[in-house]
């Protein structure tokens, strides 16, 4: 199958082009830059650097290839940070690449006709508070989030409708990432903050994030290639609890139990996105992804995958 992964460079595309190379495929790899593109090649995949941003570039470069399938893994969030504060600022260009990015790839893969498109989504932690801990990919996301927040919801929501108005396409809503190269592993800001207790439990810690190893990411990916449509969450099997998926961290680093903050005091310090994400997110379920898909997270609880993850 010809397959064109847009943002092979990030955390999914390094762990997800190997794998499409060993099935047998014949992958083209894009990046923003010439210096990345020898890791990609180094895969066995065709390097081509190509900025989704650009409409013009975006139809040469599917015109050139003409995929079967279209893997749309475009982010711009290496330099996300553990500063909730600035929450809106990491997202800005990444909410470009959903909304102005999505429209450039789907009017060319119109112009070639034929290819179907996998997009990632998020599914972590945008679900209604006030629901279960893990909701279906009915709940849809919540209205009324944080004004930091808002843009970045929108933006996903809009991805998922450019995505889904052609049935065969598919979306999929990650996990909260952790593993190589995600903002939870050994070496990332966020862990960091971790060891040196300066991530607190804010309140009663009641806000949920829905997990994913990030080799896991990749394998429901292929699952994706030749099977399902619309929207899946791909996430783990256990919604995590602030106040449970902190303190286990910080003892699988060998650091001090993480302080507490109460709530009014976090929204001065740490601003209202960090209060919603600390107290009052839900995760999301992963029973039509395992039915429809035939996948299975190789990391299906957290606590085990963190362990794992956080001695690479």
């Amino acid at each position: 199958m010809r397959i064109l992964v847009i943002g092979a460079t990030g955390v999914v595309g390094r762990q997800l082009v190997p794998m499409l190379v060993d099935g047998g495929h014949e992958v083209t790899a894009t990046t923003t830059t010439v210096a990345k593109g020898g890791g990609l090649a180094a895969a066995g995949a065709e390097p081509l650097v190509m900025d989704v941003l650009d409409a013009a570039a975006t139809e040469a470069a599917l015109v050139a290839t003409r995929p079967e399938v279209v893997v749309y893994q475009a982010t711009a969030l290496s330099a996300m940070g553990a500063n909730m504060r600035k929450f809106d600022r990491y997202f800005a260009v990444t909410n470009r690449l959903r909304t102005e990015g999505t429209a450039n790839l789907l009017a060319a893969v119109r112009k070639i006709g034929g290819a179907r498109v996998i997009a990632q989504s998020f599914g972590a932690s945008g679900y209604p508070p006030g629901g279960p801990p893990a909701q279906d990919e009915r709940a849809g996301f919540d209205p009324k989030p944080p004004a930091a927040m808002a843009g970045i919801f929108a933006a996903i929501r809009r991805l998922e409708e450019l995505v889904t108005a052609t049935p065969d396409n598919v979306v999929l809503r990650y996990g909260g990432f952790y593993g190589p190269g995600t903002t939870l592993d050994r070496h990332s800001p966020q862990v960091e903050a971790i060891r040196r207790r300066r991530l607190p439990i804010v309140g009663d810690g009641g806000g949920v994030v829905s997990y994913l190893h990030v080799e896991d990411a990749a394998t429901a990916t292929v699952a994706a290639l030749d099977t399902g449509q619309g929207i899946y969450n791909v996430v783990d099997d256990e919604p995590a609890a602030f106040r449970d998926w902190l303190p286990h961290v910080a003892d699988v680093l060998g650091a001090g139990p993480p302080r507490h903050l109460p709530v009014w005091l976090a929204r001065i310090v740490a601003g209202d996105a960090a209060v919603y994400l600390t107290t009052q997110a839900r995760g999301g379920s992963n029973a039509r992804a395992k039915a429809e898909l035939g996948w299975e997270p190789s990391y299906p609880d957290w606590r085990a995958g963190f362990r794992v993850a956080l001695s690479e």
